[in-house]
């Protein structure tokens, strides 16, 4: 696996990331930083709550649980290596953290794929079968769509990661990036790539576009189940339910797709740099804001919880 880095390296890889742009490596760095601690915190938060209040024991937060835990680890696998390189002249990354950053980042973005089609099947159950909802969602299958979505993530990043590290490089040690991804990792190779992009792709059509499309079909029928309630109340709980989810979908999707869809064109230029600081950097920040502003038991689960620290110090 790390055979073919090795050979063809003959040392780090350097990250060129916004290296041509140092004023703007300023900004970002500073930008970034205060990124990376509002996911810590805020996403941490929600783990807790969602843990340690039993009003929020439901499917909808068991599975946010698991979408903020692959916010925390997907930053924490990019953020230290991005600050350090913006911050001082060393852009570098070792072959072994390269690897690791690739395989770590690839399963859990390919996880996040999935958990989000998993949310919005656990939103269509919760507006279009509220009577049996609790039947159709039990933990069982909870936790087996759960683990279908961190298996499908590991089964991706084994396959496509393995088989991007096997690259033959020929001592190209530049990455046009700020990340070892795969999109930017098989442009070092110096033998042709098609058969990589095209197999990028059909991973990038089952990862993105068939979840993409469940989510669709899935908004669909809810779309179809609240034009038939007649009650504003209803109405607006429904909407309450849905639109945070919907919103992070369109964050993420509508970020990662222009990247793993075209990577050819998007990285061409910076832009494919810009737009991946905005699903691995901005939305896993957003991700806890929307879930809290939005959502009267997340926040009354955290005055509770303030409350009994406040009790506790006290």
């Amino acid at each position: 696996m790390m055979k073919g880095i090795n050979e063809s390296s003959g040392g780090n890889f350097i990250l060129v990331g916004f290296s041509d742009q140092p004023q703007l490596e300023k900004i970002l760095f500073v930008a970034v930083l205060i990124s990376y601690l509002l996911t810590l915190v805020g996403n941490t938060a929600i783990i807790l709550v969602s843990c340690l209040d039993p009003m929020l024991h439901t499917p909808m937060y068991y599975f946010l649980t698991n979408l903020s835990f692959v916010d925390l680890c997907l930053t924490t696998s990019i953020v230290p290596q991005l600050l350090w390189n913006l911050h001082g002249p060393a852009k570098t990354i070792t072959p072994l953290g390269c690897a690791i950053q690739l395989y770590a980042s690839l399963g859990l973005g390919s996880t996040e794929c999935v958990l989000l089609a998993v949310m919005a099947f656990d939103r269509y159950a919760a507006v279009c079968r509220p009577l049996h909802y609790a039947t159709v969602m039990h933990p069982r299958l909870c936790q087996s769509l759960a683990g279908a979505a961190w298996l499908s993530g590991v089964g991706n990043t084994l396959i496509q990661g393995t088989i991007t590290l096997r690259l033959p490089l020929c001592g190209n040690r530049r990455i046009h990036h700020f990340i070892c991804e795969v999109p930017a990792m098989i442009k070092l190779a110096c033998v042709d790539i098609h058969a990589n992009e095209v197999q990028l792709f059909m991973a990038s059509l089952v990862l993105l576009l068939l979840p993409l499309a469940l989510i669709l079909v899935s908004y669909g029928f809810i779309t179809h189940a609240v034009m038939r309630i007649r009650s504003a109340q209803a109405w607006r709980k429904a909407l309450g339910t849905c639109g945070s989810h919907l919103l992070v979908v369109s964050l993420f999707y509508g970020t990662i797709t222009a990247v793993y869809i075209q990577p050819n064109s998007s990285y061409a230029h910076s832009r494919g740099k810009f737009i991946t600081l905005l699903y691995t950097v901005v939305t896993p920040t957003l991700n806890p804001l929307i879930y809290t502003l939005r959502n009267k038991d997340v926040k009354g689960a955290l005055k509770r919880l303030v409350q009994k620290i406040q009790h506790i110090v006290a």
